[in-house]
């Protein structure tokens, strides 16, 4: 189902929060939602993999990489495991790689733009943590919708 955020926005407008975030679009897919999975991480994907490795099928996941721009959390390899495992798209509050690569795939990705250096390998951070960034409380199992328009949140399904 390929859903409108202006056709959510005018029909659901008081359960939303709007990310006020201006991302870049990454992936093949532009229209993409399911359920939001979240993780914190700052300069370190190695959560960034466990989550994409390990989330269920049509999830979204969340990354609030503290809005740094100085590395990439996600590039190809990791972009072609949420693909693989059919995961709906990746959000990052950060930057990604291989940006020829993703826009192949078929998911839904965002980020606030790309940077070909990779990140450390520490395993620092958080996962299925509530998350602020874009004006918007990210909270697990909590849905997503995303397009070229923007990306809205909801606390539930709204088409379920």
């Amino acid at each position: 189902m390929s859903i409108k955020t202006a056709d959510v926005c005018d029909d659901f407008s008081n359960e939303l929060q709007v990310c006020s975030t201006e991302f870049k679009s990454y992936g093949k897919n532009k229209r993409f939602s399911g359920p939001i999975v979240t993780v914190k991480v700052f300069e370190d994907n190695v959560l960034v993999k466990d989550a994409l490795q390990s989330i269920p099928e049509g999830s979204v996941l969340v990354v609030d990489g503290g809005g740094s721009k100085r590395c990439a959390l996600m590039g190809g390899n990791l972009g072609a495991i949420a693909e693989t495992r059919k995961l709906a798209g990746v959000i990052i509050y950060g930057c990604v790689r291989d940006t020829a690569e993703l826009i192949e795939l078929n998911i839904g990705v965002l980020a606030l733009g790309s940077n070909p250096i990779k990140s450390t390998k520490e395993g620092k951070g958080e996962q299925d943590s509530k998350l602020n960034f874009g004006d918007v409380e990210w909270i697990s199992n909590y849905y997503v919708y995303a397009d070229e328009d923007g990306v809205v949140v909801s606390a539930r399904n709204l088409f379920s």
